[in-house]
């Protein structure tokens, strides 16, 4: 099928793409590892499709590519959630930054006038 083709492709380009984060050291070991196992999986899943129907009815769904779409949605608001706290606590520390100069230079104008 087409669509095993391109998701097997895809994901080929994504472990390549890894790698090459990998040896610039742009990604952890743990990141590394994590991320390969999850597209090695998906290539696994894609191969051997009728399989994961063995899983889905574990977990009470029909296919396996309905399982995997569950967890895939799970697995993104995770994502989103902690890219969401993320930012909130680097806004805070940007917010602190920029009340610190602004102290700072304030302090330096007031000592220059005396």
């Amino acid at each position: 099928m087409l669509i095993q083709f391109i998701i097997i492709l895809f994901s080929a380009f994504v472990i390549f793409r890894l790698i090459d984060k990998f040896k610039k050291k742009e990604v952890s070991n743990k990141e590394f590892y994590l991320w390969l196992v999850f597209w090695l999986s998906v290539i696994i899943a894609t191969i051997w499709f009728r399989k994961t129907d063995i899983i889905a009815k574990f977990f009470g769904v029909e296919k396996g590519a309905d399982l995997a779409v569950y967890i895939s949605i799970i697995v993104l608001f995770y994502l989103v959630f902690k890219m969401v706290v993320k930012f909130d606590k680097m806004e805070r520390n940007i917010t602190k930054i920029v009340r610190k100069i602004a102290i700072d230079r304030q302090e330096n104008k007031d000592r220059n006038k005396i």
